[in-house]
């Protein structure tokens, strides 16, 4: 969920932008921080010699939104309360609750 919110948020800028993302994923903020992501890409979205990456499509679609702008990825410790963190996770879990929720095309993809 956080990975494809990130995604979205970039992916809805217009206009190449300088973009502070803060997430409570140190998973989604280490991958393209520390260059993990453009790692596994690299080799094939391979995270190593025997381990694929999980959900390539997605973090395809990060980098390629990332290349868009110029953008810091910060970390927030979740459920500490942080007004705009806990903003974000109810707005994720109405959306997760909505009977409108639209299915992922890439779920399930591995490469």
């Amino acid at each position: 969920m956080e990975l494809l919110a990130a995604i979205v948020g970039l992916e809805a800028l217009h206009r190449p932008c300088k973009v502070v993302l803060h997430s409570d994923s140190r998973y989604v903020v280490d991958a393209i921080s520390k260059g993990w992501a453009t790692r596994w890409r690299h080799n094939g979205w391979m995270r190593n010699k025997k381990d694929a990456a999980v959900n390539p499509d997605l973090w395809q679609r990060l980098l390629d939104a990332c290349e868009q702008h110029s953008v810091e990825f910060r970390w927030v410790r979740g459920h500490s309360g942080n007004a705009d963190n806990e903003l974000c996770d109810q707005l994720a879990r109405a959306a997760a609750e909505s009977s409108d929720l639209l299915p992922d095309p890439g779920y399930g993809i591995n490469h």
